[in-house]
């Protein structure tokens, strides 16, 4: 059976007058995925804090098994701007993170010829041995392929470079590359494209230690947690499997509870009717039953109370919708060198809800921010039509922290809604900011509350045309299904960039789709169609391509080296025969194909100069060194990919 990797108990924890833990115990398991889900503001990212020990409890204890570390990936992460984006990632083991940073502080001053040369070619040499000895290049490898997996490319550029989205996910790079024993995840699949989500999913499903995640993305919590936690005014409850499974067996406890609640309601009801009918009391027996139905309405008054209030999103009704919608022809745009629009063309229809996606950087925020006007494009034309009133909203998220919450939706005391008069207060009830938070500032409230804020500026405008840029980001899932819900009885149109495939599949149904290059292609259909849609192409080129490798068989020369060290260590396919290999093993096989052949002609080039005696009278011995240094690199890199092509080649194909 396996043991507690973390243990809390008896967490006490309040903000201001707001009692957020009253007495919760929290235990994660050994190798244990457990999704922690819960209304925003309700505590998620506080118990992550205190659990990494960066915020103190008011009352309980935490114990973390001795020697085990702790990765924790905040929502807000803060790092040091003037830093290269590769150290930032290696100081996830600072110990290590310190040689390397020293060894290429060393490697600078002999380039420019600074210093002892003899004394630094000493220091270089021992720091080399030290990072030999400590696993200093295989750190930096994982960084490079990490940061590669994650889309974040020019490692030599400081985090201060670098946008809001790519911050997070070189934080974290940062976290998974420390390879800790417990991992705190705080809605790590934000600013992720699709392709990436899946492989952080895999990437989690393989971790070895304990998770406790964060995410409001439910094809994510399927796939990767053993167990949900719900953050609720009634504390911590679990529940067994993932989101489906929490879904199942939260409806069943709420009808057996609705049951019991029928029940006490009608005992209630029959002891309130007594007591108001019946004569001043005169005897002991007759006194304590009117105190127990005293009790018991009470009990009732705090359960209603404590059961919290469910979150009420309406809009403007649409105006009428024209032929015309929206038409793009022949849209170009790029930014430099790089195109991000290339000749798109394409027209809205009446009612159509569409989503777009794409890999981080393609240019779905671009495309939107065009049509809403933000942006002028290189080429091409916008048409809206005549009755089309057009809604922007930003991913950015801007709102002034020094507003309070009522003056974040501007100088109004009343506002129409469906052809009703409704003070402002009462609405924004309905997006569960109760009147005593309307003089809170913005700059308070979690990114969950200031997302839902915004909803509730957006949805005062009048629009039939909706431009969503990331919607779902730090919305808890409660919301999210109302959202959903609103969404879908829309009476305009919809164009939403999102990397939800959960939203996207229940709200659209067609996509927009970045490819590389600039070109956008409509797929007809939803994300689970477009995904079985690229895994028979995918499937085609590499068929093709293997036919093509097959008959050039310049990457298989080394795969013997492999095929011994497998040999050695026992390790092989299943005695029940190989599985096919996903679509995601076969992207992988064909990149490790191409990136078998580049490691195989650097390192014969660089075995080719390091025979060469000449190189070592070059630059005072520097450049035999970073040679050296390199061909250890390059060989070990090699290495791994020959195992991992062997892995994939023994499944069978699909």
């Amino acid at each position: 059976m396996a043991s507690s990797v973390l243990d809390l108990r008896g967490l006490r924890k309040s903000h201001g007058a707001r009692q957020l833990f009253d007495g919760v115990d929290l235990a994660l398991q050994e190798g244990e995925k457990v999704g922690l889900i819960g209304r925003n503001g309700c505590g998620k990212s506080t118990l992550f804090r205190i659990l990494a020990g960066e915020e103190g409890m008011d009352e309980g204890a935490l114990a973390i098994r001795r020697g085990f570390r702790v990765g924790y990936l905040p929502q807000d992460p803060v790092m040091d701007d003037s830093v290269r984006i590769l150290d930032t990632v290696a100081r996830g083991v600072r110990d290590v993170a310190e040689a390397l940073e020293a060894y290429d502080g060393v490697v600078a001053c002999l380039a420019k010829g600074e210093g002892d040369i003899e004394r630094l070619l000493a220091r270089q040499a021992s720091l080399a041995a030290e990072l030999e000895r400590r696993g200093g290049w295989e750190l930096r490898h994982r960084a490079e392929v990490c940061l590669s997996r994650l889309g974040i490319g020019g490692w030599d550029r400081t985090v201060g470079q670098l946008s809001g989205g790519e911050k997070r996910r070189v934080a974290l790079a940062q976290t998974l590359v420390s390879q800790p024993d417990i991992l705190l995840l705080d809605e790590p699949t934000n600013h992720l494209d699709a392709a990436t989500v899946l492989w952080l999913e895999e990437t989690l499903y393989d971790f070895p230690g304990a998770a406790l995640i964060v995410t409001h993305d439910r094809y994510f919590l399927d796939r990767v947690v053993d167990r949900m936690v719900e953050v609720s005014e009634d504390g911590l409850t679990s529940w067994e499997g993932g989101y489906t499974d929490y879904l199942e067996a939260r409806m069943a406890r709420e009808a057996r509870m609705a049951v019991e609640e029928g029940k006490r309601r009608k005992l209630i009801e029959k002891e309130l009717a007594w007591a108001r009918r019946s004569p001043p009391a005169r005897t002991g027996k007759q006194k304590a039953r009117r105190a127990r139905a005293r009790g018991m309405a009470d009990q009732q008054r705090q359960r209603d109370l404590g059961r919290g209030r469910d979150l009420d999103m309406r809009m403007t009704e649409a105006p009428r919708l024209g032929r015309t919608v929206l038409e793009i022809e022949n849209l170009s745009h790029g930014y430099g060198d790089q195109d991000v629009l290339v000749g798109f063309t394409d027209r809205l229809l009446a009612g159509e809800k569409i989503g777009v996606v794409g890999p981080n950087g393609a240019g779905k925020s671009t495309l939107l921010k065009i049509i809403a006007g933000l942006e002028a494009p290189r080429g091409g034309r916008i048409t809206l039509g005549e009755n089309t009133r057009l809604a922007y909203f930003d991913q950015n998220r801007r709102l002034d922290p020094d507003l309070t919450v009522g003056q974040a939706l501007g100088d109004r005391e009343w506002v129409e809604m469906g052809g009703q008069r409704i003070h402002i207060r009462a609405y924004l009830d309905r997006f569960l900011f109760p009147p005593h938070v309307l003089d809170q500032r913005v700059s308070v409230l979690s990114g969950g509350e200031r997302n839902r804020l915004l909803l509730a500026r957006l949805f005062l405008e009048s629009f039939n045309l909706l431009l969503l840029d990331e919607p779902t980001n730090d919305l808890d899932l409660d919301t999210l299904q109302v959202l959903e819900d609103l969404l879908e009885s829309f009476g305009g149109c919809l164009l939403v960039v999102s990397h939800d495939r959960y939203f996207l599949d229940k709200l659209c149904s067609s996509l927009l789709v970045f490819r590389e290059g600039g070109q956008v292609l409509r797929h007809h259909g939803n994300w689970d169609a477009w995904l079985a849609r690229e895994e028979a192409r995918l499937q085609a080129e590499a068929s093709q391509a293997s036919a093509t490798g097959s008959a050039q068989g310049g990457w298989r020369a080394a795969t013997g080296r492999a095929a011994t060290g497998r040999a050695a260590t026992g390790r092989g396919t299943d005695q029940q025969g190989p599985r096919r290999r996903s679509d995601r093993e076969d992207r992988e096989l064909r990149v490790l194909r191409e990136r078998i052949d580049a490691l195989e002609g650097e390192g014969a080039n660089l075995e080719a100069r390091l025979a060469d005696p000449m190189i070592y009278a070059e630059g005072d011995g520097q450049v035999a060194l970073e040679a050296t240094r390199r061909y250890a690199e390059v060989t070990e890199a090699l290495e791994q990919a020959l195992e991992r092509w062997l892995e994939l080649e023994e499944l069978d194909g699909r």
